[in-house]
């Protein structure tokens, strides 16, 4: 089949053999390391490499009926655009990032339905059209149907409702996940915020030159080309970046309960013994009066500052309710109102303390800087360095005392 190279069919050819090979190699890892998240990107970009074929072929001749009629009935019978698709992967692939214990169950499957539906009538028309009539019929003949109104409105639609779940869960885990880990940093995915915002840019560049056409500013075959470049861009971010990305998720989560109570239940560690009696206490057993609170305080102080807890990179609000002997409820009631802050800040504050006191102590002349983060229970550079400027509105290097 013919395929004529120009800067159009080029340019885009280069995003879809670059979409396909991190495709590949997503799904080999997927498999090598049983990594569901890795597939709903992998099949993320198959779309998108499909969905750039109309005009990267087009522009190549196959919309040509005179040069290759076999090439013009591919694309006009073969659905590439599966805008309604898009939607369904994206969310799923968020979900198996933040709860990727969570299994895919058949009722999920409903949320491909409308495409299965229109898959099912493209394979109708073309059995009618090819197989039986041997002519166009329930095919126009002149314009490909991926590319109605309709179509492009109802994928539109479908996209913006389901970046408004994905956002809807990515919050409501963040809120979730300072209350209960001292590593937050490390599993809130700046990844995924990153891939919100390109998918959200996608959204409103596909709006955008939509409405234009609805409004009748007819964008001849060319001008409708930036859109397809515009997200062959962003689709190659996605490929690079979510490629590049590791993830290593350290919690479980129960999905179910954040539907059904707006609450999430930790799944402890295996050396963590907890249960979802102990995650949710009676009201009647948490702190009554100040009094309470303020004995409780003094207990929490005890273990995360004197017995230093705070310098354990991997502590967690269950493990700290299991050595003060009590639950989680309680204790992150203790903490949100009796220091006001959720349980990320709290120990992350402690461990700010101690590396700043160390600094102004001069001990930088010893160790770096660095070292002394780890040592006060710091995983990364990074969650240091924002940490440290939250709690003192300075830099390191502005506290530690020089030589």
């Amino acid at each position: 089949m013919p395929f004529v190279f120009n800067r159009y069919s080029g340019l885009l050819l280069i995003f879809f053999v670059h979409g396909l090979v991190y495709a590949l190699l997503l799904l080999h890892r997927s498999i090598k390391h049983d990594q569901v998240s890795d597939r709903w990107l992998a099949f993320f970009l198959l779309l998108c490499i499909l969905f750039i074929c109309p005009w990267m072929l087009g522009f190549a001749g196959w919309y040509d009926s005179i040069n290759c009629l076999t090439c013009r009935n591919i694309m006009f019978y073969v659905p590439m655009q599966q805008s309604l698709l898009m939607g369904p992967v994206i969310f799923f692939y968020l979900k198996a990032l933040c709860y990727p214990s969570v299994p895919f169950r058949k009722k999920d499957a409903l949320h491909f339905l409308p495409a299965a539906l229109y898959f099912g009538w493209s394979t109708v028309v073309f059995i009618a059209d090819r197989l039986v009539l041997d002519r166009y019929y329930l095919m126009n003949g002149v314009t490909d149907p991926d590319l109605d109104d309709w179509y492009v409105t109802a994928g539109l639609v479908s996209l913006l409702i389901y970046l408004i779940m994905c956002f809807r869960i990515y919050t409501t885990y963040r809120r979730f996940i300072v209350e209960q880990i001292s590593f937050a940093d490390a599993v809130t995915f700046r990844w995924v915020q990153h891939f919100l915002i390109a998918l959200f840019l996608y959204f409103f560049i596909g709006l955008v030159f939509h409405l234009l056409s609805l409004l009748n500013f007819q964008l001849d075959y060319t001008g409708n080309w930036w859109y397809y470049l515009l997200f062959g861009i962003l689709f190659y971010y996605i490929a690079i970046k979510g490629y590049a990305n590791s993830i290593e998720t350290r919690l479980s989560f129960n999905f179910d309960m954040l539907l059904e109570q707006q609450q999430l239940l930790a799944m402890p560690p295996p050396n963590e013994v907890a249960t979802a009696n102990e995650a949710f206490a009676a009201p009647e057993s948490l702190p009554k009066d100040r009094m309470e609170v303020e004995a409780w305080k003094e207990k929490v102080l005890t273990a995360v500052v004197t017995a230093k807890l705070y310098a354990d990179p991997a502590l967690t609000l269950s493990g700290l309710a299991k050595e003060l002997q009590t639950n989680t409820t309680i204790l992150s009631r203790v903490i949100n109102s009796g220091f006001g802050m959720n349980f990320n800040d709290f120990i992350n504050f402690y461990r700010v303390e101690d590396v700043r006191k160390k600094l102004e102590a001069g001990a930088a002349a010893q160790v770096t800087i660095m070292s002394l983060a780890y040592d006060a229970g710091f995983n990364s550079k990074a969650t240091f360095n924002r940490a440290f400027k939250k709690f003192t509105g300075k830099n390191p290097k502005e506290v530690s005392v020089q030589p």
